[in-house]
């Protein structure tokens, strides 16, 4: 066969540099090709071998991370991760940055992620049943900072309710780390019968190459590229590389799909993600060990003029490349038409072991797939250990105002607030099957149609604890996701995960990512809680100024009778126990940030054999019925954790004393892990059944009233709480 129209050899390495390849690495691409490469060629090799698509920097460390057990059915590798929920289901999910994009043109940044996550979902079968994100913002008094969460929030709701999926939970927080890159990872959860999932290995010398769904446009190109590199000061004029969204042609791309999947027509199926149609052909032929052929003149273009380079590197939106069993393509057809979507057979599956590109009866491009794949640079970048930071004595730290005060400020703090302005602009109930809606449990619960089984879902990290010590940083994100799930009464199976850090060439960023593994890892083996897939977004850094650690964590969890989940709104007349060990710790504390202003000391450790004993115990005694409402302990600690409770069952508390060897502050707002506040009828044999299982439990106090009232008499009506909990976020975006 001819070779392509190759370029000059100093424009080709000039390009190469542009692309982002570096020397030894376009040097590597040459050995493959024998020769220089056209532009077709190099592209590919840019994209397939960007830090977004290949995880040169990230795959030695994530090998580490437990990702069997019995209820998995596929791990990491495939577009989401596959685990068995029973009564023959199977729960697909996966969680993936838009970070970058997000920064440059935040409405359409967020909704292509939500899309793209969605895509993730549906094309391993799965009807999509659930969207969660996990959003970091910079200081929010910063004009740019409220044009970002303003436009990612409009995205997220304006794809998700479109497309019909609920968004049922996630988070926010704040922080000046986040000012020049906002992290916006994005989590899709769906069902399918666990005998129908599809894959993307490609099978079937001269099977057809099938394109479906929406045009092909010249938005995103070079977008995988675009988010594998830091930001400068001109992250503005990346504009055009951010995808488009259009969330009903979407839709309609969920139906055609479903319809399709329920014949017999289908070998393989991918998403055109990142990179579009070079990753999703690449990947699909590589994985089956065939070639493929590609004929980009029968691509459906919604532009004049496009060229083989621009269409292979295209991340326009709502696409799907599919391999069909032969003689079937009619089937196909006459259901994406019927859907009113492009379907066009753009190539076929070759014995060659090559991916070849002809546009218009030209050569564009031929490069063997296997050392694409197997000569794909990986990294063991130099680490270097986060120090240490010491353990702060609470009996050191004066609290400068009062109890009372104190819970105020921090139920109107930025990471604290109300989210109500979040969540009102996302349809949390579409569908008809939520259960425990955004705000009223740790996770959020969705009902299984047609059965009385129902997932618990959350997402989980505490950037502070990551920055200070990563290693118990990625511990603590893995145990609070397994918290959150335990205290509706659901059993944790398996976590997503998204891993955003700075600049992967810094061997203190490379130490942050290496330790949070650890931590990760430990915490997953030992609470029976593997990583089924993921995503790593690094990079993130603008002028120099990286992230703190972020390893966001998706946790999804079953509940096999949904009447028996459980949220953490009180009633009057409950008996109020905090279950765990209290130690008052204050290092990384919220506490200690917004009222004392102090961001440092060690984070709470993380004994995750009482995690595991603790948690056990909880979820048991919810299914049982002896808790009525339960609510983990994290952000602002226990006095904040009441405050939640109180407010979200419009009903108050009054407390009991704090113990006399812990100064009342640490006592009310420390943040040790692995704690409980349980609402139940009688704490006396509560309490009994806690301490006959080793644990440490404590009456606290009893609900009723319209108050919070604590020890001494000091009262803080609902009212009150509400108003403060409630005003920030309005008042911010009325700005």
């Amino acid at each position: 066969m001819s070779t392509p129209v190759l370029l000059a050899p100093d424009r080709a390495k000039q390009l190469a540099a542009e692309f982002g390849l570096k020397p030894d690495e376009y040097e590597r691409a040459l050995a493959i090709l024998g020769r220089t490469p056209s532009l077709t060629e190099l592209g590919i090799f840019s994209v397939m071998w960007s830090e977004h698509c290949s995880y040169k920097s990230s795959r030695y460390w994530l090998k580490q991370l437990p990702t069997k057990a019995p209820w998995v059915i596929h791990g990491p590798g495939e577009n989401a991760g596959v685990i068995d929920i029973g009564e023959g289901l199977a729960a697909i999910f996966k969680m993936e940055s838009h970070n970058h994009p997000s920064f440059i043109e935040p409405y359409q940044g967020a909704a292509t992620g939500v899309g793209g996550i969605l895509r993730d979902v549906f094309t391993m079968g799965a009807r999509p049943i659930a969207n969660l994100n996990a959003l970091r913002f910079g200081d929010p008094s910063l004009p740019k900072t409220q044009q970002v969460l303003d436009g990612v929030v409009r995205g997220i709701g304006g794809y998700g309710n479109c497309v019909g999926v609920p968004t049922v939970g996630g988070e926010v927080n704040f922080h000046p780390a986040y000012n020049g890159n906002p992290l916006v990872n994005a989590m899709t959860v769906g069902i399918a019968p666990k005998d129908r999932i599809f894959l993307s290995a490609a099978a079937g010398i001269g099977n057809s190459v099938v394109y479906v769904g929406s045009k092909t446009g010249r938005d995103g190109i070079h977008g995988a590229t675009m988010s594998s590199a830091e930001f400068s000061a001109d992250s503005e004029e990346k504009r055009p590389t951010v995808q488009v969204g259009d969330p009903y042609s979407e839709k309609l791309l969920i139906e055609a799909c479903m319809e399709l999947m329920a014949t017999d027509v289908i070998v393989a199926i991918q998403d055109m993600g990142a990179a579009g149609l070079t990753s999703s052909s690449v990947e699909m032929a590589g994985k089956g060990g065939v070639g493929i052929e590609l004929n980009m003149e029968l691509v459906p273009q919604r532009e004049e003029g496009m060229s083989a380079y621009e269409m292979m590197l295209s991340e326009s939106q709502e696409r799907m490349l599919m391999i069909l069993k032969p003689g079937q393509e009619h089937i196909a057809e006459a259901i994406f038409r019927k859907w009113e979507l492009d379907f066009a057979v753009i190539g076929h599956l070759t014995d060659t072991g090559h991916i070849v590109i002809k546009h218009n009866g030209e050569l564009e491009a031929d490069i063997p797939l296997a050392p694409l794949e197997s000569e794909a640079p990986l990294y063991q970048r130099p680490t270097a250990e986060t120090p240490k930071q010491p353990i702060l004595n609470h009996a050191d730290i004066p609290s400068p105002m009062g109890i009372g005060e104190a819970l105020v400020k921090l139920v109107g703090s930025p990471d604290l607030c109300s989210r109500r302005w979040i969540w009102d602009q996302y349809d949390s109930t579409v569908g008809g099957q939520t259960v425990k809606r955004p705000g009223a449990a740790d996770a959020a619960i969705v009902r299984l149609e047609d059965t009385n089984r129902a997932l618990a879902m959350t997402t989980d990290v505490t950037p502070r604890y990551c920055a200070a010590d990563p290693e118990e940083g990625g511990k603590q994100a893995v145990a609070e996701a397994w918290r959150n799930i335990t205290a509706t009464g659901a059993r944790p199976l398996a976590i997503t995960d998204n891993m955003n850090f700075g600049n992967p060439e810094k061997p203190e960023i490379m130490g942050q990512f290496a330790a949070a593994v650890r931590g990760m890892g430990a915490a997953c083996l030992a609470l029976d809680f593997p990583v089924v897939s993921g995503n790593v977004s690094l990079y993130n850094e603008t002028e120099g100024k990286g992230i703190l650690p972020t390893p966001a964590i998706g946790g999804v969890g079953v509940i096999e009778d949904v009447s028996k989940a459980i949220g953490y709104a009180l009633k009057e007349g409950q008996e109020l126990v905090l279950v765990g060990e209290t130690a008052g710790w204050l290092g990384q504390s919220l506490w200690l940030r917004e009222i004392v202003g102090r961001e440092e000391g060690a984070p709470p450790p993380v004994d995750l054999a009482a995690e595991r004993r603790t948690g056990d115990f909880i979820r048991e005694n919810i299914l049982s019925g002896r808790i009525q409402a339960c609510h983990d302990l994290a952000d602002g600690g226990l006095l904040v954790a009441l405050a939640e409770m109180a407010m979200e069952g419009e009903t108050g508390i009054t407390l009991a004393a704090a113990p006399q060897t812990t100064p009342a502050h640490a006592f009310w707002f420390g943040e040790d892990q692995g704690r409980y506040v349980v609402a139940t009828a009688d704490a006396t044999a509560f309490i009994q059944a806690a301490k006959a299982a080793g644990l440490p439990a404590t009456r606290i106090g009893r609900s009723g009233g319209k108050a919070l009232v604590l020890p001494g008499g000091e009262s803080i009506s609902l009212d009150d709480l509400h108003a403060a909990h409630e005003a920030f976020l309005p008042a911010l975006m009325a700005r």
